[in-house]
Order: structure tokens, then C-alpha cells, then sequence
């Protein structure tokens, strides 16, 4: 009979990163990589949590009006489904969306996409909230804009000015945006190396989330009117929102 040595531990693996990162010897480099690997055992072990509790992958209720990735923004009537706390189910979408086939009537992202890995896990969860909802089901997502952003550059200091404290003003990167290109880089790929912030991997503007959605099966891809009684309103400035219709 073979004897399969045990898998690694999580649990083992997070308590070496977090001896290294005690270490005086551990480089800024491997630290920060350390720092984003811890990141991502958690998230890891909440996922695998619900996954042990729904092995299918399909969870046994049926919501009509989900939240992705909502965080500390809750919206009334919607379930929320994020990777970490606080949600009403812990799950990486990046491994899929726990729902049904067209059981969904109305699905939200806020400032999430911007957030995970393009293309693979960008156009898994295209088509994942497309197998999800039903004829006729809306996905709502919003990102900041990139293309609102770069229409200013190189030279708008006032909206630059403004850029920096709608968006930056409690960050402890602060004092690094000197120009408005720190500016443009942040938006692009926020690499704040702080533990209440994640990267972002990549830029969308209104004509890349038509191309995405549509090349994902959606019928149709257009702007969606902003109403504050589901979107942040703290969001508003300087995103683009669109609703893609199966």
C-alpha cells in the first residue's frame, strides 16, 4: 500500500510567514511577497471552510439579488458574497460563483473587479454571473475609471489635487503621490503595501467591460444610471458603472 505523505498545513505555512516576518534578516522584498502570501492563506482557509460545507459547490438557497465583494457595504436584500468578513457567505469568486444556473435576478459589484486577476479569474466570473442569472438578469458592475483618469493627463493640477483626497487622503501612501502620473499608477495598480488594501491588477474603462461582458454572452452592455440606494455613494466620482443584460 502507498502511503501519501499529509498535505502542507495552512495553518503550519502561516505561522512560518509569520516567524519570517519577525525575522531582522527577512528583506523588504520577501516581506512584502510574505505580507500578500498571508493574504491569501487567509482567504484560502475561509473559502475552503465553505467549501467543506458545500461540497457541490452550489449553496442550498437561492438568492435573487447578489452583492460581490461588498465588504463593510451591505445593501438591503442583497446576499452578499465575499472572500473575507463581514458576508453572508465567505467565498473566492475567483474559484467560481456558489449559485445556481439562472437562479440570480439582479447581480452587484462595486470597485471588485479592478481587484482580482485578468483574464483568468476576470473572464471566469464573466461567465460564472452569466451561468448564474436568469433570462433577462442584470449584472451591475462598477470600477474606477481609467479613462477619466487619463483624459487629464499630463496636466490638470486642480483635478489631480482633487484625485488625491477623494481617494487617498487617509492612506498612509500620501506623501508618496508627488505627480500626477503617482496618481495614474495608483489607480492602475494600488500596491499599497497595507493590510486593510489589496492591488489592483488591472484597468477598465466603459469599452473594455462592453468587450468583457459581451464576449461572455451578455446581450447587451450599457451605462447604468447611478442610484445611491444600492451603489456607494462614495464611489460615485470617478467610476464607470454598467449593466449587462442576459
Amino acid at each position: 500500500m502507498t502511503v501519501h505523505p499529509a498535505a502542507p498545513s495552512l495553518d503550519l505555512l502561516r505561522e512560518q510567514i509569520a516567524a519570517l516576518l519577525q525575522n531582522p534578516a527577512t528583506g523588504h522584498g520577501l516581506a512584502r511577497t510574505l505580507r500578500a502570501t498571508a493574504k491569501e492563506i487567509e482567504i484560502s482557509r475561509y473559502h475552503q471552510a465553505s467549501s467543506r460545507a458545500w461540497p457541490s459547490g452550489r449553496i442550498d438557497t437561492a438568492p435573487e439579488r447578489v452583492q460581490i465583494g461588498g465588504g463593510a457595504h451591505r445593501i438591503d436584500n442583497f446576499f452578499n458574497i465575499d472572500a473575507i468578513p463581514p458576508a453572508d457567505l465567505l467565498w473566492d469568486i475567483r474559484e467560481g460563483i456558489p449559485l445556481h444556473d439562472a437562479s440570480v435576478q439582479v447581480m452587484f459589484s462595486e470597485h471588485f473587479l479592478e481587484h482580482i486577476d485578468y483574464p483568468r479569474s476576470v473572464k471566469h466570473y464573466a461567465r460564472e454571473a452569466h451561468r448564474v442569472l436568469t433570462d433577462g438578469g442584470q449584472l451591475v458592475t462598477g470600477v474606477p475609471d481609467a479613462a477619466f483618469l487619463l483624459k487629464h493627463y499630463p496636466a490638470n493640477p486642480k483635478l489631480a489635487a482633487e484625485m488625491v483626497e477623494r481617494w487617498y487622503s487617509k492612506r498612509d501612501c500620501l506623501g508618496d503621490i508627488n505627480t500626477f502620473l503617482d496618481v495614474i499608477n495608483y489607480a492602475f495598480r494600488d500596491q499599497d503595501d497595507a493590510p486593510n488594501y489589496t492591488p489592483h491588477l488591472w484597468a477598465y474603462d466603459e469599452k473594455k467591460l462592453i468587450q468583457l461582458f459581451t464576449e461572455a454572452g451578455f446581450r447587451t452592455v450599457e451605462p447604468w444610471a447611478f442610484d445611491a440606494t444600492t451603489a456607494n455613494p462614495k464611489r460615485q466620482w470617478g467610476s464607470v458603472y454598467v449593466v449587462a443584460k442576459k
